[in-house]
């Protein structure tokens, strides 16, 4: 970025990082979600201790099952792949992808010592082929905390810097923090976790993304140069 970033359209930055080491990123995530998945389903299907059946609370009766979320639920690979795309040096993408390695190594060390399920919710899933689809890809274990909750939320923490950054209106940054609630709620409405799961993996989340920007001083520094703060 130079000193006509002010002038220059918030979308025309991104894009310009964007097409920045797109072998990079790409390679990138493909392989950490990949050996994420690979620890992830081994956990899954073969805990280390007896498993722990999480608690159903007053929010779980609030927010009632809604195939609907689905959707909403399956876009956080989409959502996840965001601030890597944004992000404009190998240095920051390594940074990033520490962070965010931290944050689900934090979850599955968790699952190791602690596996835990959801209870079965007394629901016909053959009456909802999508998720009973997701329900036989990914069992509703490794439940606590939900790393799909602390993902989406550390993801949400970084785009909300990023496109601050670029300059992004105001109706953006709503945008990216109603598409990152949307996939809270959804690990709910699905039926994937339950209200504890979801509050520990807001805790993991935040905490992780507000630890790996403590030391951005490289975005802050951009910011306070070249327009003033939102």
């Amino acid at each position: 970025m130079n000193g006509n970033s002010q002038q220059t359209p918030w979308y025309h930055q991104a894009a310009a990082v964007i097409s920045r080491h797109v072998y990079l990123k790409s390679i990138g995530t493909t392989l950490f979600i990949s050996l994420f998945f690979g620890a992830y389903f081994h956990l899954l299907k073969d805990p280390a201790y007896p498993t722990t059946v999480m608690p159903i609370t007053l929010l779980d009766r609030l927010f009632g099952f809604q195939p609907l979320a689905l959707p909403m639920y399956i876009s956080l690979w989409v959502y996840v792949s965001l601030p890597p795309a944004l992000l404009a040096t190998p240095r920051e993408l390594y940074g990033y992808g520490m962070a965010m390695a931290g944050t689900c190594l934090a979850g599955l060390i968790v699952f190791y010592f602690w596996p835990t399920v959801v209870p079965a919710a007394n629901i016909d899933w053959a009456q909802y082929p999508g998720v009973d689809f997701l329900k036989s890809m990914d069992a509703s274990g490794n439940a606590c905390p939900s790393l799909h909750v602390a993902t989406a939320v550390f993801s949400g923490i970084w785009l909300h810097r990023l496109l601050r950054r670029f300059g992004a209106p105001l109706w953006i940054l709503i945008f990216n923090w109603v598409w990152c609630i949307g996939i809270v709620y959804s690990a709910l409405a699905t039926r994937q976790h339950v209200a504890v799961d979801v509050l520990a993996g807001l805790v993991l989340g935040v905490l992780a993304a507000c630890l790996s920007l403590r030391h951005r001083v490289d975005a802050a520094v951009i910011d306070k140069v070249h327009r003033p703060s939102i």
